[in-house]
């Protein structure tokens, strides 16, 4: 059975509340994900389909090839650094062979700059980043492990910088052209000869992508492209041909732009003229855990055409900050996915960003969000409680009502008599029935925007709050805030006036607090803090209602009158 995600777990959680407190429709279901349109994988080790289905690619300016010979004597690396990067080459392959980020740490100890390539995986598979695709696996091979000449003067260089790579044995020409600039952006060309005649050509990001930390939960790490202006992400399961790793998938149809991203990161290859084609494929690499070798799938993408000539791009590798993002040409705000809610979610980001202008601690910066979202809300907790109120006090008629039909089974029409005179009841009285959910069904949609931007706001990646609480979009090492947060639940439904009748219910109720806690070990601690937030919050305006609006005895109230 496919385990259901974080996101489904939560929506089913409140839906069974809503359900129990008497809201019986249907709602937030999710459309169904539409199937990752492929077409049938080329043979094993081909790279490209055939020409004529495909349109021409960005046409860089053509490298002339050589006539004869052109290889370096030895294998050479090359350094590029900037203040936001390092990344290092190699001549031989012409490849990347590490691509480190300046600004963000892993999670070793002392913290180093966040390594973007799996050196070891891509050892292990001979496959990098900036690796070359042709249509003939044997020439690919020979591309991607020869001795380049650099054009570089020097190992250490510092951007903007120029390179080219070059190497030809007189039949098979191939040139690489890299320009480095300040920013995550490079601009990247690719040509290819056999015999003087253009070939088809694509680069690929191979060997693995991503925070290296959390590179053994593959499922996060995803291939996307852009076709028809809209976003399409294949996770790793997605990839290549089932059960031939070694077999490449290509994407129906032309795209504007692909890439490859974890949760935080992105590498996005940004074409300068038409639309490119992406092709994909997963291999395994061996991963030892705990002196146990198991098999890691490593997602892989080559983009190109298949159209005979050079290609021209821009490659964004780095952060997937929003505001970065924005800036690129096309805009890539979409890979931080805010689900369902992002009309939601993003202005709670923007406006968490404004107030961590104010207040510089994230963590203390979400409690005053919650503390601002939860005041705003407060009319619709009072509208609530006094709805409460009402039902409770009439709650032991309805159970005499309820009791007197109990005989009968739900089929029965006689339960519609039941409702019937329950719901004459409220309208004698002005109750809502569902009066009591409001505050839980607006609150909702905040719960779950929440639970996507924290998850997706680069911001808060390593962000510490206070004592153990180091990383914000990480669960809590040690499960405190979980806990005091269903803590906290539970004091705030104590606090709550019992509007079910049926002990059933109520029972349920008594268990909902620990089911979410459940819930919520699994989520980000930045998430419990808002919960907790909220839950004290919540706490303090019911004793005040309380206080303020005290509950009467309760006592059958037919024949009150109005």
């Amino acid at each position: 059975m496919k385990e259901l995600s974080d996101e489904k777990r939560m929506l089913l959680a409140f839906v069974l509340m809503v359900v129990i407190l008497g809201v019986w429709t249907k709602f937030f279901k999710p459309p169904a994900p539409p199937p990752p349109s492929k077409q049938t994988s080329t043979a094993a080790g081909a790279s490209t389909p055939s020409a004529a289905a495909i349109p021409a690619a960005s046409q860089a300016a053509p490298i002339v090839p050589s006539a004869g010979a052109v290889e370096a004597g030895a294998e050479q690396n090359i350094e590029v650094k900037s203040e936001l990067y390092s990344v290092e080459l190699s001549n031989r392959g012409a490849t990347v062979r590490s691509w480190k980020l300046n600004n963000y740490l892993d999670d070793q100890k002392p913290p180093k700059p966040l390594e973007l390539v799996n050196t070891s995986a891509a050892q292990q598979l001979n496959a990098w980043p900036f690796s070359i695709t042709l249509d003939d696996p044997q020439l690919e091979s020979k591309a991607n492990s020869v001795l380049y000449q650099v054009s570089a003067q020097g190992t250490a260089l510092q951007a903007p910088v120029e390179l080219t790579f070059h190497w030809s044995d007189g039949h098979l020409d191939v040139a690489k052209k890299l320009k480095f600039t300040a920013d995550y952006q490079i601009e990247l060309d690719a040509s290819a000869t056999l015999e003087g005649k253009p070939l088809p050509v694509a680069i690929g990001w191979r060997g693995g992508f991503g925070d290296i930390g959390v590179a053994q939960q593959s499922q996060i790490v995803n291939v996307f492209y852009s076709q028809n202006q809209k976003l399409n992400l294949l996770q790793y399961k997605k990839l290549g041909v089932s059960g031939h790793s070694e077999q490449r998938s290509l994407v129906s149809g032309a795209v504007e732009f692909a890439g490859i991203e974890d949760q935080f990161f992105a590498a996005a290859f940004l074409p300068n003229g038409p639309p490119v084609n992406v092709w994909d494929w997963v291999e395994q690499h061996q991963v030892t855990q705990d002196d146990k070798q198991t098999e890691e799938p490593e997602p892989q993408l080559a983009v190109g055409s298949a159209i005979p000539g050079p290609i021209s791009m821009r490659v964004f590798v780095g952060p997937k900050d929003l505001r970065i993002l924005a800036k690129l040409k096309p805009p890539q705000e979409e890979l931080v996915q805010f689900g369902w809610f992002s009309i939601i979610a993003k202005p709670l980001l923007e406006v968490l960003q404004w107030t961590h202008k104010y207040i510089p601690n994230w963590g203390w910066a979400i409690v005053v969000l919650t503390l601002v979202i939860n005041l705003a809300l407060f009319p619709l907790k009072v509208s609530s409680y006094r709805s409460m109120k009402n039902m409770q006090k009439v709650a032991p008629e309805v159970q005499s009502i309820q009791n007197k039909y109990k005989k009968y089974s739900m089929s029965d029409p006689r339960k519609r008599k039941m409702n019937e005179e329950i719901m004459a009841i409220y309208q004698r009285e002005g109750i809502n029935p569902f009066g009591s959910c409001l505050p839980m069904l607006v609150q909702f949609p905040f719960l779950l925007a929440f639970y996507r931007m924290l998850g997706g706001a680069i911001e808060l990646r390593h962000a510490p709050w206070f004592g153990w609480i180091h990383d914000l979009s990480a669960h809590d090492p040690y499960y405190i805030l979980p806990i005091i947060m269903t803590v906290s639940m539970y004091f705030m439904q104590k606090m709550t006036p019992m509007t079910a009748t049926d002990p059933a219910q109520q029972k349920m109720f008594a268990y909902m607090p620990l089911f979410m806690g459940v819930i919520f070990f699994r989520l980000s601690a930045g998430l419990n803090l808002y919960y907790f937030t909220s839950n004290l919050v919540s706490i303090v305006q019911q004793y005040y209602l309380i206080k303020t609006h005290p509950l009467t005895a309760q006592g059958n109230s037919k024949g009150k009158k109005k």
